[in-house]
């Protein structure tokens, strides 16, 4: 079973638009064009897929029993330039969280937003996010080529709005499953300038050797469950 994040028709085209107003005298990264990104972002997608097979049915199980609803969530965010995609995980709030939203204190600073102790997550999807299980779906988006393994963090349409013109150099590059934010504290990071920079500095330090560095240094966060909640 699957949830969609709602969002308007209209306001995917229009967010290309306000993208590329900031973007379009930008150079392209290479990591965009990197033949060899893609290659072991498809192969560790397939590996990635293989391990959501494996616990699909458990995970699912519990998510019904604890919340009854859809398993999958989906909501869109904004790959690369600006492009907007559906972004999937395992659903870890309960059913109409996104119209409850309003009811939560934001606890992050900038254009994010993030509560340590968000009364909509559930019992279950509290596991799910301590262990980052509720992120294996995103495997989907990166055999799609909407995600790479490594990248920046995927914002959602709703904060793109919100941005300053220096915010939108984040979008040259596709979002990843993890990245500088991962390896660098995961969900303490709360002040979206920091978030900013961290993006920045991913896209300066590129190149396949430093995306697989990030990839198993962020293997070591999640045995450690460092930064999650």
């Amino acid at each position: 079973m699957l949830k969609s994040h709602v969002v308007s028709p209209l306001a995917l085209p229009q967010m290309d638009m306000i993208v590329s107003k900031y973007t379009r005298h930008d150079p392209i990264h290479p990591s965009v064009s990197s033949i060899s990104k893609r290659l072991i972002d498809v192969v560790g997608a397939f590996v990635g897929l293989a391990l959501v097979s494996v616990v699909l049915v458990p995970i699912a199980i519990a998510i019904w029993v604890d919340n009854p609803g859809p398993i999958f969530y989906g909501q869109f965010r904004c790959g690369l330039n600006g492009r907007p995609f559906r972004m999937w995980k395992f659903r870890s709030m309960v059913v109409d969280a996104d119209r409850l939203k309003h009811l939560v204190e934001n606890e992050a600073k900038g254009a994010i937003f993030k509560n340590r102790n968000d009364p909509r997550v559930t019992r279950v999807g509290r596991f799910l996010r301590k262990t980052s299980l509720d992120e294996l779906p995103q495997f989907w988006n990166v055999l799609r080529g909407e995600m790479s393994l490594a990248g920046t963090r995927p914002p959602t349409l709703d904060e793109v709005k919100t941005y300053s013109q220096h915010h939108f150099k984040r979008l040259l590059v596709k979002p990843g499953i993890t990245g500088e934010w991962q390896v660098n504290g995961r969900s303490h990071v709360d002040d979206f300038e920091e978030i900013v920079n961290l993006d920045l500095a991913y896209q300066e330090k590129w190149s396949v050797g430093y995306d697989m560095t990030l990839v198993l240094q962020t293997i070591g966060a999640v045995f450690n469950r460092s930064g999650a909640f």
